[in-house]
């Protein structure tokens, strides 16, 4: 038998339907509630409403699981690569060595943007934040692209806008960083696999090569695909519910890259990174800041510690640390902001404070360090981010389509003024 829930309300008793997840998540469904009763719900943050019922990411974060289509976050990172990570979430499964091959080769050659799109790039003030430029940029795309509006449109054109996507964005997220920098942009190469693609794209000048190291490039590829889907985040939740309108693909990752950019959300990494150089200019006492994190009248708190989500620790870290290390090891990076990076790290992971309140260093913490070695800016960090979340955003978006899902369309409880007559 189904299982019900009972609210007792004025008199009157609603049975409500008990959906069960495949991990045994229960959820009341309130879908009828209110043409039952009139009654709705209030949930600031929709921290406790499920919006949907979705099989393509398990999270739980009282035990520290992270699955990607039933798969262990530690097995896709140790065994699989980002591109292959895209086609499980968007496709459902793993593909074959054959279907891999043609995927990664169909994203190879649609790397290139229109050439057009180019002064788009170049008219953006050099001051510009890379994720306002992301975001402008992918929204813009659609226009060259008109057939991609519809999003019922048959399977063939769909899975072209999303190669297309996958396949452009890093182009577009390194253009923006040259445009930063005023340097002339730098083409894709088909020659090169994703991550190298992106990295030659970022570093390299007309007049010189960029030396691809492989270690940089493997570190790359896990942190994608620990950033690739988190289940429903606010920049997940915005693509469905931009998406749920019918607005076509571009427009709806355009909004998914808009509610990354936000501090609370995308910007963590960023925020380490500012918290280890305001740490150095104030002489680099780790200790001090330690105390200060510890001191509950104290503002300060440490950034890249402890997730929202994660209540033991956070599986992404675990794997991304070795990488972190890997990195600083072999690019032996002389950065005194690096040098209090990995103080804090020792001294978090050893503070009887820190640790009984696992308040252990998160993905956030690893990556930042990872980026400011490989030379990446800050203000690129979150479009790091958004490259690896696309895969995710473009499941989540589709997911939501196949449905046939309604349009999102929250309800509120008015607390205004009552009607009232105007003066005079």
């Amino acid at each position: 038998m189904s299982k019900t829930a009972t609210l007792n309300f004025d008199g009157n008793q609603y049975e409500l339907p008990v959906v069960e997840g495949s991990e045994s998540e229960q959820a009341i469904d309130i879908a009828k509630l209110r043409g039952s009763s009139g009654l709705i719900t209030i949930d600031p943050g929709f921290k406790n409403t499920g919006s949907t019922q979705s099989a393509i990411t398990f999270l739980d974060g009282e035990k520290g699981i992270l699955r990607y289509r039933g798969y262990p976050i530690e097995q896709l990172a140790e065994k699989s690569t980002f591109l292959e990570v895209a086609y499980l979430l968007i496709k459902g499964e793993l593909p074959t060595a054959k279907e891999l091959e043609e995927y990664k080769d169909s994203i190879t050659h649609h790397t290139l943007v229109h050439e057009d799109m180019k002064q788009f790039a170049e008219a953006f003030p050099t001051k510009a934040h890379p994720m306002g430029v992301l975001s402008a940029m992918i929204s813009a795309m659609s226009t060259f692209y008109p057939e991609s509006y519809d999003p019922n449109r048959d399977t063939e054109s769909v899975d072209k806008t999303i190669i297309r996507l996958i396949a452009k964005l890093p182009t577009l997220a390194a253009w923006a960083h040259k445009n930063s920098l005023g340097h002339p942009i730098m083409y894709p190469k088909n020659k090169l696999n994703y991550c190298e693609n992106f990295l030659n794209m970022m570093f390299a000048m007309p007049t010189e090569d960029y030396e691809i190291d492989p270690v940089v490039v493997n570190a790359l590829d896990k942190l994608l695909i620990l950033h690739a889907d988190h289940e429903q985040n606010c920049s997940a939740s915005a693509v469905r519910l931009v998406g749920s309108s019918q607005s076509n693909l571009y427009s709806s990752i355009s909004a998914g890259v808009s509610a990354l950019w936000g501090p609370l959300h995308g910007g963590a990494n960023q925020a380490v990174i500012e918290m280890l150089e305001k740490i150095k200019e104030d002489g680099g006492d780790v200790e001090k800041w330690v105390n200060k994190a510890k001191d509950k009248n104290d503002t300060f708190r440490l950034m890249g510690f402890g997730h929202r989500v994660y209540k033991n620790f956070d599986p992404r870290a675990k794997i991304i640390k070795k990488a972190c290390d890997d990195i600083l090891s072999k690019l032996g990076v002389n950065d005194p902001v690096l040098d209090i990076a990995k103080k804090l790290e020792e001294t978090a992971l050893k503070d009887e404070y820190f640790v009984a309140r696992k308040l252990y260093p998160n993905v956030d913490f690893y990556s930042g360090i990872i980026y400011r070695a490989l030379g990446i800016p800050t203000e690129m960090f979150t479009v790091m981010f958004a490259i690896g979340r696309l895969p995710g955003w473009i499941a989540q978006w589709k997911e939501m389509v196949e449905n046939k899902e309604p349009i999102g369309r929250p309800r509120q409880v008015y607390v205004g003024s009552q009607e009232r007559q105007y003066p005079g």
